[in-house]
């Protein structure tokens, strides 16, 4: 992190153990031959007109680097919550890291973090002072990749967490065709159907499925998943088919575990729309177990064209009130920051792109 800071904001170059922040020829206006300036030392100097050298370029480095530093160990000890996971993060001692960041609290003269054996907690001046540093640091890392590698193939450790039947049904083969596209990134897919903490958790992105709360998280919406009706044989020879979508009051509606859908289900024929009150015994936050009960003869599912093709092509289930469709489901990418590494914005572009026909 430190490396970075030097070399994004002020190209430093070192060789041989000297500082060669400013080295470069210059052309006086009434000679033909180039002036060499010497490479300065650790206050980095200027010329004026008559070529002295001056200290008044970055005389100030030195502090202002220390000051960029401690920002950025600070933000690795929020993000570990723990003094100690973030030294060995950092590659220093606890007591170091712990004098750094008293330092930084003594210099903007405010507490940052309330600190105990047992406890961790910012002020409230700590947590203003996190969201700053952060984007410093992060503004940092973009623009040191960008002047890198922008347009070089993407690389390194992509974290991604993924809901369950979303992965198994779209995502596996999506990624294994963006992986033979981009074979310098290594993924770590974490399938799971609780919302993952992207910051203390360390990942990149996270695929969620429906409306996302307002929130410091980012959201991209990358797809509407196209909903439609289903039910087995089985239930509709006890039940009936249901000839238009009132009628669905007297179904048991096997339903998703949202707001949304607890309000009814909104159906559309093109432009016609018709929002009906549902009810049944069941409800889920899985799209997988309510296919599972459907084929069970327990009910009528609102499910994916891709989930069910096996189940229709096989005749265990069959599409109820075609051509009436439910209301899709949007799937977003969530980041924890605007600025995102080349892996994580090109394999985002990627969905949107794939998702596309979805």
């Amino acid at each position: 992190m430190t490396s970075i800071i030097h070399e994004v904001l002020f190209g430093i170059n070192e060789r041989d153990g000297i500082d060669c922040s400013v080295s470069e020829t210059i052309r006086h206006e009434n000679s033909q031959s180039p002036s060499l300036v010497s490479r300065c030392g650790p206050a980095a100097r200027t010329l004026d007109a008559q070529g002295a050298c001056k200290n008044d370029f970055v005389r100030h480095r030195g502090p202002i680097m220390k000051r960029l530093d401690d920002m950025a160990l600070f933000v690795e000890v929020v993000k570990a919550h723990s003094f100690r996971r973030a030294a060995e993060i950092a590659g220093m001692s606890s007591s170091t890291l712990s004098r750094r960041v008293g330092e930084l609290e003594r210099t903007v003269s405010l507490r940052l973090i309330h600190r105990t054996t047992r406890r961790f907690e910012l002020t409230e001046a700590g947590r203003l002072y996190y969201e700053r540093c952060l984007h410093v640091i992060e503004e940092a890392d973009l623009a040191n990749e960008q002047l890198r590698g922008m347009l070089e193939k993407p690389s390194g450790l992509l974290r991604i967490s993924l809901p369950v039947d979303f992965s198994v049904v779209y995502m596996s083969q999506l990624i294994a065709d963006f992986s033979r596209a981009c074979p310098d990134i290594r993924f770590e897919l974490d399938l799971t159907p609780r919302c993952a903490d992207l910051i203390s958790e360390s990942l990149d992105l996270a695929v969620r499925m429906g409306e996302q709360p307002a929130s410091g998280l980012i959201a991209r919406k990358i797809a509407d998943i196209r909903r439609y009706l289903y039910a087995s044989n089985g239930y509709l020879s006890k039940a009936g088919m249901p000839a238009h979508p009132r009628e669905l009051s007297k179904h048991e509606c096997l339903r998703m575990n949202t707001p949304q859908e607890g309000r009814g289900w909104t159906l559309r024929d093109g432009s016609a729309i018709h929002q009906t009150p549902v009810a049944g015994r069941f409800s889920a936050n899985n799209m997988g177990m309510l296919q599972k009960l459907a084929l069970q003869d327990l009910g009528i599912a609102t499910l994916s064209k891709a989930m069910v093709k096996d189940d229709v092509d096989q005749g265990r289930l069959v599409r109820v009130l075609s051509p009436w469709e439910a209301s899709p489901v949007p799937v977003f990418a969530v980041t924890a920051t605007r600025l995102l590494p080349a892996k994580t914005q090109r394999f985002i572009e990627y969905l949107r792109e794939a998702l596309v026909e979805t």
